[in-house]
This record gives structure tokens, sequence and C-alpha cells, in this order.
């Protein structure tokens, strides 16, 4: 039995690795996320066959709660509200890794004191995942509207870091710990994690939350040592591994260290010298008529589309108004940026739910060369992505960031709701450009007013 149980691990473990591998590509995602799924199947299915586990009733009936609970959030759930569902849902296998480790300790009985390190470690840090990952979703649902910054706040957090090591190093040593101390340090390792994301502002959402992914993957990988659970261990381990790999990448193409996103307080609205930054000049403004007009006798146009295109749902319109400049022998290509739509792939995956082929989708390496050629860059709901200070102002708070180069192509068009500045705060210098004009309006809106233009010419 102990053979074909270490035997269905490890199909689980290439499972899940090859439905990783394929998620790379647009092209092949959805079959890597049915083979990483059905990985996971055969993890938990031969977890029953387990020798010596009991309470089988329990079990089956949390798997069909929490099965049935994930089946209908993401049907339902918006492809806008994608970063948020996989904030909680990152938060819930941190909340699960340290919940193991609660009961281990409360138990107190380990094969070796270095299980019982390893336990302590995976409540810890799968703890601060899960209280983190739940501020996280409520900043990026709307439930928090402002991020908490008071003076004193990292020594703060310091002092908070510093009881919650030494209750766990208290822990680690006590051949059967307290309840109390137990109590203790869970409470220092939530309020950790909710102290460390309070500060963090929307705009390093994208980079938190894959932070966590990556911490509670490893917490889960704690817990599968401890427990001597092959899976968990193999699975943590690449969840962990993933999602380190994705910060550091997210993180350099906003050209910021970890420790800058983690403790600046960059788009909380008051991050540092964000309110030193005014463009100066006037915006000049553009009505839906004259803009069809540009683009239809163009000859080249890029697409830059960004989170308000997809709050306004606003993909497929895009997408027609794009078909019918191409009908007319316009070249149309979409520019995307690495952290466009809050999440890198985003913006892809929105696309390609609109239909957009992926050869007409363009990273910024890609696409950054060719809009000096570009008659019209039509910007929609993208903003910080797009602000030329990131190259001029080494004042800016996002000075060195990669942007997407519109600002050098011949016009620019950008369909905004309003005049509000981005998650960093930072008031956006390409708006107020010679090039630019500004097509106020909802994306889909001004995107259906776009095409019953076009249409008529």
């Amino acid at each position: 039995m102990g053979l074909l149980i270490n035997i269905s691990y490890f199909l689980a473990a290439a499972l899940f690795i090859l439905g990783l591998k394929r998620m790379s590509s647009p092209v092949t995602a959805r079959g890597g996320i049915v083979w990483a799924g059905a990985g996971m199947v055969v993890a938990t299915l031969v977890t029953f066959m387990t020798p010596g586990l009991h309470n089988f009733g329990w079990m089956i009936l949390a798997l069909a709660i929490g099965g049935g609970l994930a089946w209908y959030t993401g049907k339902k759930v918006a492809m806008t509200d994608m970063p948020q569902m996989i904030a909680i849902y990152n938060g819930m296998g941190g909340g699960a890794a340290a919940a193991i480790a609660a009961v281990e300790l409360m138990g107190g009985e380990f094969y070796s004191r270095t299980f019982q390190v390893l336990a302590v470690i995976g409540a810890m840090i799968g703890s601060i995942a899960f209280s983190g990952s739940m501020i996280a979703f409520a900043k990026l649902q709307g439930l928090m509207k402002r991020s908490l910054v008071f003076n004193g706040q990292q020594l703060f957090n310091l002092l908070v870091f510093a009881g919650l090591l030494i209750f766990g190093f208290l822990i680690m040593g006590a051949e059967h710990p307290s309840s109390f101390s137990i109590l203790v340090f869970f409470g220092l390792a939530l309020l950790f994690g909710v102290m460390m994301t309070l500060p963090i502002g929307g705009a390093d959402m994208p980079v938190v939350i894959s932070l966590y992914n990556a911490l509670t993957g490893l917490a889960v990988a704690f817990e599968g040592f401890v427990l001597g659970n092959a899976a968990m261990i193999i699975a943590g381990t690449v969840v962990g591994s993933a999602g380190t790999l994705l910060t550091q990448l997210m993180a350099k193409a906003m050209n910021r260290p970890i420790s800058n996103v983690l403790f600046s307080g960059f788009g909380s609205g008051g991050g540092a010298g964000a309110e030193q930054q005014d463009a100066g000049g006037v915006m000049k403004e553009i009505d839906a008529t004259d803009a069809a007009v540009m683009m239809a006798y163009a000859d080249k146009v890029i697409i830059v589309p960004g989170y308000g295109m997809a709050v306004a749902q606003a993909q497929h319109k895009v997408w027609e108004f794009a078909q019918l400049l191409e009908s007319r022998g316009v070249t149309v290509k979409f520019a995307i940026h690495p952290v466009a739509g809050r999440m890198p792939g985003h913006m892809n995956v929105l696309l390609a739910e609109a239909g957009v082929p992926y050869d007409k989708i363009y990273d910024l390496e890609e696409i950054n060369n060719e809009f000096p050629q570009a008659d019209v860059a039509l910007v929609i709901g993208a903003n910080d992505v797009v602000n030329p200070v990131a190259r001029t102002n080494p004042d800016s708070p996002i000075y060195g960031m990669p942007i997407l180069d519109v600002d050098k192509a011949q016009n620019v068009i950008v369909v905004k709701r309003g005049k509000g500045k981005g998650f960093s705060g930072v008031e956006n210098a390409l708006f107020f450009l010679d090039n630019t004009r500004m097509l106020y309006g909802d994306g889909q809106d001004v995107a259906g007013k776009l095409i019953a233009e076009a249409k008529q010419l």
C-alpha cells in the first residue's frame, strides 16, 4: 500500500510540474490548469488510503463544502475580480497550513526536534500569509479604501516580529509547549501579517499577493515534512519556488526591490514624492468622431489596454473596433505591460477571452521600438505604466519603472473615465503632451461610440 501511495504522489507531482509548464503559454494554459487539477485529484484521493487514517466523514464533508464553494465562486467571479480571488484562495492555503501546525503543536508529539522546528516555521509563515492575504483581498475588493500609515510603524512591526520569534523559540525548545505560548505565537503571527500589509497600496498588491503565494507554498512544504506527506512537500515546494520567481519578475518589471514594495508605502496614495508630481499644462479633449477618423485613416494603430478596460469589460468592443480598423487596411497591434491589469497575464486572458489572436498581442520588450512608427496609440484605462516621468524624473516614485513608450507615437488618444491619478498617486505627464488627446468616458461606452463612428466612414 505504501508503494502505491508513493507512486501516486509521484504521478501527482509530475502532473503539477507539467501543468505549471503548460501555463507558461496562453495557447496551452487551459490544458495546464486541467493537468494540475488532475494531479490534485490524484493526491487527494490517494491520501484516503493512508494507513491509520480516520474521521473520513469529516474529511468528505470538508471537501464537499470547500469544493462546492470553490466551484461556485470560480464560476461567478468576474475576470476583473480575479486578483482578489487569488488573494483569498492563497490566504486559505496559508491558513490551512497554519491550522495543521496548530494541531501538531497542541498535540506535542513529534518524531524529532527537527520536526518540531519545521512545524513552528510552517505555522509562522502560514499565519502571516493568511492574515496578509486577507488584507490584500480587502484592499483589492474595495473594502479598505485607505492604507494605514503611522509614525513608528516599522518599529512597531519590528517589535511584533521580535515577540513572534521569541515565542517561536520557546515553543521549539519546549517538550510540551503551553497552550498560552502557542496562542500568543499565532496571535503575533496573524498580527504581523496584517501590519505588514496595511501600509502597502493598491499599486503593489500584485507583488504582495505573489509573495504571500510563495510563503503559502513554503508553509505547506514545511508541514508536509512534519506529516511525512510527499504530495504536500512537492506541491508546496513547486508553489513556493514559482511564487518566489514570479515575485522577483514582477518587482523587476517595476524596477523596484522587494524591500521597497514592502516598506515604502508606494501606491498608498501618500507615497513619498507622490504629492510633488505636477505635470502642468492642459489636457486637450477629443470626441469619438474625430478619434475614429484619426484611427480609420492611419497606417498603424497600437492599442494599450489597462485595468480601466478590464473594469469596464470593454475587451469585446475594443476587439470589434480593431477588426473594423483592420478591414480598412490599418495594422493593429496590442501592447501589454508586464503588470497590466493588476496581475501578470490578466490582460492577456481578457483579450484572449474577446478573441484577440495571440500573434497580435505583444509584450513591452517586443513592442516599444514600434511606437515611433505608430500613427496612433490608443490607451484604454492604463495609467502609471504609460507615464513618461518614469524615464525623465528621478524624483518620481515610479522613476526607473519600465513603461510602454506610448508618448513616442505620432498621436496618442487616452480613454479615461476622469482626471484622477493612477494607483501610485502620481500625475501622468502623458496626458498633457502636445500629441495627446483625452477621450473621456467609460471604456465600453467609448468603444461602442468608436465602432459606430467607424462604420459610418
